[in-house]
């Protein structure tokens, strides 16, 4: 029985704009080039978008139209099986970099862009189905990579509002949870970072529909970003935007203010 390869979304894509500027150079359409290889022009706009992958076959017979030297088979040949990042979170991450506002509502781990690197790898092996050891390494040293916006030399003004449920978790055991609620409190002191605590007990909670993140970029266009079990959405419609800034500022009151927040910091290590 043969194995199933799980192309990479990002390379097909990546391969999908080399055909295309190919194309465009050997001054074909994708009409003409589909009905030279009687594929059709909606199968090469597909490949050429990343939709769908190009075959090794079809490679070959397109560089050797294109005189393109091999370039098609060789970029296939080299693709990566798997996104490690997803495609859906490649476009969250570009905005993250360059964002001069986030707010972080977070209910179900800490943060990344608040997480050691032992608490990070945790997280990753708690996934189902199982990342492998080189993959963890990889998203590791991803998410590591990302808190550098924490410490640029203009850093972003950074709000968190963490659900204590989080907190009481021990992922990874018990030196990492206290490295990690360590971290957090040594954060609460940073200039530009708001951390609050929303406690458990109480009898209203504005985040009951789960995690989300507010950014806003140089441009001031305000968007949103949410992620759900099978993908995530980021959102740009005003009115979506606009909702998801109304709860955060409902939980900004029902949390902890930062005094308090600081207080049951110590407090859970104090405990720990």
């Amino acid at each position: 029985m043969g194995t199933t390869t799980r192309r990479n979304a990002s390379a097909m894509k990546m391969v999908g704009a080399l055909l295309a500027l190919y194309r465009q150079a050997a001054g074909h359409t994708q009409r003409s080039l589909g009905e030279r290889f009687v594929i059709g022009e909606q199968q090469i706009a597909s490949i050429e978008q990343g939709r769908r992958p190009l075959k090794p076959d079809l490679a070959e017979q397109l560089d050797e139209l294109l005189e393109t030297k091999g370039a098609l088979s060789v970029a296939l040949s080299r693709m990566p099986e798997v996104d490690l990042v997803p495609l859906w979170a490649e476009e969250y991450i570009d905005r993250e970099r360059e964002a001069f506002a986030i707010s972080w509502y977070e209910g179900l781990a800490i943060p990344g862009l608040l997480q050691t690197e032992a608490y990070a790898q945790a997280v990753f092996r708690s996934r189902v189905p199982v990342y492998d050891d080189d993959s963890i390494a990889q998203l590791v040293a991803g998410r590591i990579d990302r808190q550098s916006i924490l410490h640029r030399k203009v850093p972003p003004t950074v709000s968190f509002v963490i659900w204590e449920a989080a907190l009481r978790d021990h992922l990874g055991g018990r030196d990492v949870y206290v490295e990690q609620v360590r971290k957090l409190r040594e954060h609460v002191d940073v200039p530009g970072i708001t951390l609050q605590v929303l406690p458990l007990g109480r009898t209203s909670h504005a985040g009951l529909d789960g995690p989300f993140i507010l950014l806003e970029t140089p441009e001031y266009q305000r968007l949103a970003y949410m992620e759900t079990q099978r993908g995530s959405q980021l959102i740009a419609d005003p009115d979506g935007v606009g909702i998801l800034t109304q709860k955060y500022a409902m939980l900004r009151t029902q949390a902890l203010n930062t005094e308090e927040t600081r207080a049951m910091l110590d407090r859970l290590l104090g405990e720990a």
